[in-house]
């Protein structure tokens, strides 16, 4: 099966085109995450994914009131600057050990 020269162009014209409506589809979906007060909320998994941590862990930070949470319609959230303060908190208190 052989085609032509213009036919070619033409396909790759059109997955280029693709592409681009795909670019900027997950373009918008990055901008429309979660935030409050003009600041980016995590969800649960984020959290797994950043901390390196079991859901039993989040637990237990959330519990003892050292990670601050929100729940919005039953799922929980963290502020962005929460997260990072924890971190702060968690990598002092081991340097201080």
């Amino acid at each position: 099966m052989n085609i032509d020269r213009m036919e070619f162009l033409a396909w790759m014209e059109r997955i280029m085109n693709r592409f681009d409506i795909l670019s900027e589809s997950f373009n918008n979906s990055q901008k429309q995450k979660s935030s409050i007060d003009g600041e980016e909320l995590l969800d649960n998994q984020d959290l797994f994914m950043i901390l390196k941590v079991s859901a039993r862990s989040l637990q237990r930070y959330r519990s003892s009131g050292k990670l601050p949470y929100y729940t919005i319609s039953g799922k929980l959230y963290y502020k962005l600057s929460d997260v990072n303060q924890f971190i702060r908190e968690s990598f002092s208190a081991s340097a201080k050990k």
